[in-house]
């Protein structure tokens, strides 16, 4: 009998010469043309570690041994944890964790497909949504609450976050000042947020090479509290970063291991995960929007990340289309199906669409029907002697019926993709329905889930805890 063969497919894009290639170049921009730093305290910091020299104005030169130094600090694996203290998951390995996101200003209604500006409802909605969905590990910020006074917004959009499901969180906040409130609110309901971390603060530089005030100072603030981060950068090829894929990816990256060394200077060992969002700027329409290219550098970010030995967080291929149209489904699974196939790591910002300014319960569902089919296409099929079945071909012969074979008896439920959205009609039964749309499906689907998906038992007691600790912040 021949030992088990499992064939599973697997993509692979750089050459171990051409990640040396792509680290060379980055450090010759760090070393060269350097990295404006816009927080006096933070380029002290950095003076004190990499020499005056290093220094002239606001621009940081950042010498490659200081580099590998960091690379070699940082933590290959960041475990997380749900806010209930339990394990979640664990980042640097070669899985590839999908989350919902992030930060839109409106929100897409998912039966008729109309806008509206983004409420508390929406987000206490939409995290019950993403939660409720077996595939999504983490929920990200999902929309900027406007139903609120503009200061707050964070703080209960975040309060919304942390009491609507028990996953772990990424968060994004929009107005720095109130980071430290927001982190103090989590601590409030939560108590010691580094010793089990369930929360990911997420953290942009400003392309091209320019680490701003917020951004730097609120990676500090999450560090010096004992959290795990995100630094990951966004690009708009032709814009803000060369329109050469090659000339991104060394930009990019330089600026990823900028902020990864800053983090370790801060403090050495902080576990972080670094990533790029690589859009394309389109000078006709004004408008960013992914494409091949964007992918594959999303691909080439990832086996770098795995050659570093970091835990990688990259594109969903989230923001294009009009709703979950037959646009966004295009990058979707251009993105899914690759990055299944590649190094892992976290894509966290499903959902959002229209530039990324709306965000899309439909595009939620549907993505997740994507993440199951892509999952059971890596997972691949067994290949030996049992699985082969050559007795029962014999036995059946030709011109013979597998219908009541017992391998067909035995693995029917799960020999292929039952899909819970869309019935596999025949052509009458379709006509019975009144021959819908896919998209009236998916929206009526999808409208069922949310009024269906309900919230952690401790919902209210957390939610009255929270709303009295902003009171008292805004007393």
């Amino acid at each position: 009998m021949e030992k088990t063969n499992r064939v599973k497919p697997h993509l692979s894009l750089l050459t171990t010469g051409q990640m040396e290639q792509i680290h060379h170049y980055a450090l010759q921009i760090l070393s060269k043309t350097g990295v404006r730093v816009d927080l006096d305290s933070v380029r002290e910091l950095l003076i004190k570690r990499l020499g005056a020299g290093a220094l002239k104005e606001k621009i940081v030169r950042f010498p490659a041994e200081v580099v590998d130094w960091a690379l070699a600090a940082a933590p290959a694996r960041i475990e997380l944890f749900n806010r209930r203290g339990r394990p979640a998951f664990q980042l640097g390995d070669d899985a590839l964790h999908f989350g919902i996101g992030v930060t839109t200003l409106f929100y897409q209604d998912p039966l008729t497909g109309e806008l509206a500006p983004f409420t508390r409802k929406h987000m206490q909605d939409m995290v019950r949504l993403g939660s409720s969905l077996s595939h999504y590990d983490v929920i990200s910020t999902v929309g900027i609450v406007q139903d609120v006074p503009t200061p707050l917004s964070d703080l209960y959009g975040s309060l919304e976050m942390l009491v609507n499901t028990t996953k772990p969180l990424v968060l994004l906040v929009s107005n720095e000042g109130k980071f430290s409130s927001v982190l103090d609110l989590f601590e409030h309901l939560q108590g010691n947020l580094a010793e089990k971390p369930f929360l990911l603060p997420y953290f942009n530089p400003v392309s091209p090479l320019v680490m701003n005030a917020g951004t730097v100072d609120k990676m500090r603030i999450a560090i010096e509290r004992g959290l795990p981060v995100i630094y990951s950068n966004y690009s708009m090829a032709g814009a803000s970063t060369p329109l050469t894929p090659a000339g991104t990816l060394a930009l990019l990256m330089a600026e990823l291991l900028a902020g990864l060394t800053i983090s370790q200077i801060f403090k050495e060992g902080a576990p972080i995960l670094l990533g790029m969002l690589p859009v394309f700027f389109d000078m006709k329409a004004m408008v960013n929007f992914y494409d091949p290219q964007s992918i594959l550098l999303n691909l080439a970010c990832a086996e770098m990340m795995a050659h570093y030995h970091l835990p990688h967080c990259g594109t969903s291929g989230s923001g294009t289309g009009w709703g979950a149209d037959l646009i966004a489904a295009d990058t979707y699974w251009m993105n899914s199906l690759t990055y299944s196939m590649s190094s892992g790591g976290l894509a966290p910002f499903v959902g959002d669409t229209l530039g990324s300014k709306v965000f899309s319960p439909n595009t939620v569902v549907y993505v997740h029907e994507m993440i199951d089919q892509t999952r059971r296409l890596i997972d691949g099929f067994e290949l030996d002697d049992q699985h082969a079945v050559l007795e029962e071909i014999d036995r059946i012969g030709a011109g013979g019926s597998f219908l009541t074979a017992p391998s067909t008896l035995k693995g029917y439920k799960n020999g292929y993709y039952p899909s819970p959205v869309f019935p596999r009609w025949s052509m009458e039964k379709w006509q019975a329905a009144g021959k819908p749309t896919a998209a009236q499906v998916l929206g009526e689907y999808t409208a069922g889930l949310i009024s269906k998906s309900s919230a952690p038992e401790d919902h209210d007691q957390l939610m009255a805890k929270g709303e009295k600790f902003i009171a008292r912040l805004t007393a």
